[in-house]
């Protein structure tokens, strides 16, 4: 310090210390094991804050495979398409689309990434409809698919809050083929279904011949684990229109559809 430089302040070590910070700009407090609870409060407020402002007043949940492509193996380019196609068939048929300003119904919504999740958000996107994206972090970082709705894609750190926004607006499932993340989507969703703590609510599971050779429904009811009557909590489905009359068939509510049927008729 020169006789040029001024002293420090008197307080200059208390400015400085971080307990002097303000709170919610304190990365370390907020990122400590105390405040776990405020960031689980923070994940659910900021995604319920933007969906309530976009009028999202429920979902099609899409669940599926992040691997399979477009131009993937032939049944994996199947996959594609017919999530594509359900895609656009419930943005038009369901709701999702309406006039500036309006209620949107049955709005499609994912987990936010590639494959399946991205082909979904896509056939929604061909028609001009809304699509979210509830992504997560990941150690390989997971990167939202280029379709979904830009203000309504989120980020969670929390799978347990990421899950719960998935299933709170949610008024019908339809699950594509995947592995072990797809089966933990699937399952929370059944057992949620089987125990009551979802209203009925219809379930397809697309491709039947994948679905029957991944897991023994009936070997469940056979050795006593589930009750024959859980098996009649879901549908299968083997094209996108199948899967929608499935939905329909199970009780989806279309008539919140009425009022925007001459938007749909459009596209």
């Amino acid at each position: 310090m020169t006789k040029d430089t001024p002293p420090p302040p008197a307080n200059a070590e208390q400015m400085a210390s971080p307990s002097f910070q303000l709170a919610v700009l304190d990365q370390d407090f907020l990122m400590s094991d105390a405040m776990r609870g405020v960031r689980f409060m923070l994940e659910y407020s900021k995604a319920e804050l933007l969906l309530r402002r976009a009028r999202i007043q429920s979902t099609i949940v899409v669940f599926g495979s992040a691997r399979f492509r477009e131009d993937g193996p032939d049944k994996q380019a199947y996959w594609y398409r017919e999530a594509r196609k359900f895609g656009r068939l419930a943005s038009q048929r369901g709701g999702a689309l309406c006039a500036e300003g309006g209620d949107h119904y049955h709005v499609i919504a994912t987990g936010g990434g590639p494959g399946a999740m991205e082909a979904a958000c896509r056939g929604a996107r061909d028609i001009g409809a809304p699509a979210i994206g509830f992504n997560i972090t990941l150690p390989f970082e997971q990167e939202p698919n280029a379709y979904t709705t830009p203000e309504l894609t989120f980020n969670f750190h929390y799978f347990a809050m990421r899950k719960m926004h998935l299933a709170m607006r949610t008024k019908a499932l339809v699950v594509f083929p995947g592995g072990f993340g797809t089966m933990d989507e699937l399952f929370e969703i059944l057992t949620l279904r089987q125990t009551r703590k979802l209203t009925a609510m219809p379930i397809v599971l697309f491709d039947e011949g994948y679905w029957r050779e991944i897991i023994n429904f009936d070997g469940l009811v056979k050795h006593g684990v589930i009750d024959a009557a859980d098996l009649t909590l879901f549908r299968f489905a083997d094209t996108a229109e199948a899967a929608w009359d499935a939905l329909v068939e199970q009780g989806l509510d279309v008539s919140v559809a009425d009022g925007n049927e001459d938007i749909a008729r459009d596209m």
